[in-house]
């Protein structure tokens, strides 16, 4: 069968604009509802300050309200589950962090893991991890502070904020034996 050039570059065409037509029918208008955004840490935090400013501005630029739903407890694990659980349509946002990915390593007996259950959509804050002595202290490096440690076994006391840095001195403890 002979095929004009006009009939194969007009079926061409029609061939290309096909899968295009279907994205533009599978589209539909977000949000249509409502938007939550589960945070795994208590008001007044740092998580809950920067979700809820991220939620005022996501509600400015969506058209509709997004509610900040705080449920922490067990290491973020709580508000991970109840996002995972949720239908994944795009209206329950989490904020995690590293804590949430290292639950992961830490708990075999988890119900999901985070690195394939949810999509990460955008990053949206550094949290600096910062280590400090007092004054009195006599040691100006990382490596000193250890050898301080090492040599006053008991005397040396850390402070911590969270899961992550828990896991920083367990296996800083673990790898130098620090007492």
């Amino acid at each position: 069968m002979k095929l004009p050039r006009r009939n194969f570059l007009h079926l061409a065409a029609g061939a290309a604009a096909v899968p295009l037509l279907s994205r533009i029918a599978r589209a539909q208008a977000y949000p249509t509802r409502p938007v939550r955004f589960i945070v795994g840490w208590p008001p007044g935090g740092g998580p809950d300050t920067v979700s809820r400013i991220v939620g005022q501005w996501l509600s400015e630029r969506l058209g509709q309200q997004v509610i900040i739903e705080n449920r922490p407890g067990a290491s973020t694990k709580i508000a991970a589950q109840a996002v995972i659980n949720s239908p994944p349509n795009g209206y329950t946002l989490l904020f995690y962090s590293a804590s949430t990915l290292i639950n992961t390593i830490m708990f075999t007996n988890l119900p999901f893991d985070v690195r394939w259950d949810i999509e990460p959509v955008s990053g949206l804050v550094a949290y600096p991890m910062v280590l400090v002595a007092h004054p009195s202290v006599p040691t100006k490096t990382v490596a000193e502070l250890i050898a301080h440690a090492k040599t006053n076994p008991g005397k040396v006391t850390m402070a911590r904020d969270d899961t992550t840095t828990s896991i920083a001195r367990s296996v800083t403890k673990a790898d130098r034996q620090v007492a």
